[in-house]
């Protein structure tokens, strides 16, 4: 199925084929031709994700047998908000009365995976190099996420190379609900034919990397529905756009178990607050493992408030071990912390009960699910996230932006900041730790991030999650 040669009607240059065409030999070269093989999948329980009935598709000897009312949740590990983003959409599925069937397609032994793999890992390390080098930021790693994968020709080739996945969707049938959570596995289902495709594109910064004709696209923003809509900036010239039916404007995609508790979340918030408690801060780092100087940078400005019981400190590592052992080494104080070193199920029974909480948390975890969930069980019980305009912009807790990793994000900074529920983008160390004192000193202001959260629950900010399911659930 050729999804290359065109683009919602807009036609790509033979030169651009012709190169796509090469890098989908190159990769068949290096890892093989397996577009003849019938991959057969089985289901294995994810077990931090236990609550929402996740199952998770490995390969198997045997044909798959799908429960009932499956709705297979398509993704990859890229940073740890494409997998936080399927988290949401496994949540609001469940609540729904659907079986959340989880599928990574960079989990398995094949060519399109192991495809994914190698330009994942050439993600992860430029994202790295851009926090170290200045000019490497400037010259190469701003201008490709935002303007190089913007261009409808990046597109193209992403299209070819994703027709060496449409083997793993083998077992599935064609009918069955699925979202996906980065474009190649909308474009691995819809090339093997399956016809309930939603693909639930991340930021606010509208590119063309994030295509996927054939399938549904759904978005968070008003801006990014307005620029996939009409293509705008994908090319030179103007572009025929989207069709009505090809892309959606939903709300953020959410976990079910935060929408639910907004308002009673928020009014604990307020509380302690009031009180006088410790502020509750959660420090999350990135799934790319990057912004090792601001954190320290943060510590060093925090870590005496803790002492003084002015706050509460959380750092979520996620699976970065290397990072953890860095800044416990240089920063030996840490030593004293509360510790939850793969120690998830400890961490969760602590959370539970919700008691005092005073010092500092450390949490890191091996388990990939259990590295990003964290944040997301950690976001219920504390007053402030601290965390780059990543996915976690979209989320119902009051936030304070550190810089941005990757010119894609600088315009969820500013639609977080917009929206009323966090503050602007902060660019350096002096900036940051100017507005964490802000917002520990004034209880107003604070309380009004809480306020706007509950009131764009109201509205149906946060719904994003469920109409996505129920898209799939329809098809078109």
């Amino acid at each position: 199925m050729d999804k290359s040669s065109a683009i919602f009607g807009n036609p790509i240059p033979e030169k651009t084929l012709r190169k796509a065409d090469k890098a989908k030999a190159k990769f068949v070269k290096k890892y093989g031709d397996d577009s003849k093989k019938e991959y057969h999948l089985a289901l294995r329980p994810i077990a931090p994700l236990q609550e929402m009935g996740v199952e998770n598709l490995v390969l198997s000897e045997e044909p798959l047998k799908l429960p009932e009312k499956a709705v297979v949740v398509g993704n990859i590990r890229m940073g740890f908000g494409h997998y936080r983003i399927s988290i949401a959409i496994a949540s609001c599925a469940k609540a729904l009365g659907y079986t959340p069937v989880w599928m990574d397609l960079a989990s398995f032994d094949a060519t399109g995976s192991k495809m994914i793999r190698e330009q994942n890992d050439l993600y992860s390390l430029a994202s790295k190099i851009s926090q170290k080098s200045k000019l490497f930021n400037a010259l190469v790693w701003e201008p490709l996420n935002s303007e190089g994968f913007r261009k409808i020709t990046y597109n193209a080739a992403d299209q070819r190379n994703s027709e060496l996945l449409a083997p793993l969707y083998h077992d599935l049938p064609k009918d069955v609900p699925f979202v996906a959570t980065h474009a190649w596995p909308a474009q691995g289902a819809v090339h093997a034919g399956l016809t309930h495709v939603v693909n639930a594109i991340p930021d606010n910064w509208p590119m063309a990397l994030h295509l996927a004709e054939g399938s549904i696209h759904v978005v968070q923003t008003p801006r990014a529905y307005f620029g996939y809509k009409c293509l705008d900036g994908f090319d030179k010239e103007p572009l025929k756009g989207m069709g009505e039916e090809d892309i959606k404007l939903v709300g953020h995609y959410v976990d079910h178990e935060l929408v639910e508790n907004v308002e009673a979340d928020c009014a604990r918030r307020i509380k302690r607050r009031k009180a006088g408690a410790p502020m509750r801060i959660l420090l999350s780092v990135g799934g790319a493992g990057a912004g090792e100087k601001q954190f320290l940078s943060m510590l060093r400005h925090l870590l005496p408030l803790t002492k003084q019981d002015k706050v509460a400190l959380f750092l979520n590592f996620g699976d970065h071990k290397g990072l953890y052992d860095k800044l416990t080494k240089q920063m030996p104080e840490l030593g004293e912390a509360s510790t939850f070193f793969n120690a998830f199920e400890e961490m969760r029974h602590f959370l539970d009960n919700d008691s005092e909480m005073r010092g500092v948390y450390l949490i890191e975890n091996d388990d990939i699910f259990e590295a990003v969930y964290s944040t997301n069980l950690l976001m219920r019980h504390v007053d402030l996230l601290v965390t780059k305009p990543s996915e976690l912009v979209f989320y119902p807790i009051p936030k304070v932006f550190q810089r941005h990793i990757g010119g894609h994000e600088v315009y969820g900074g500013i639609y977080g900041e917009q929206l009323g529920d966090a503050t602007y983008e902060c660019p350096d160390a002096k900036s940051m730790n100017r507005m964490l004192d802000t917002l520990l000193n004034d209880p107003v202001l604070y309380e009004n991030l809480c306020t706007r959260i509950v009131k764009l629950k109201k509205d149906g900010v946060y719904n994003g999650g469920y109409e996505a399911v129920k898209l799939a659930v329809k098809g078109r």
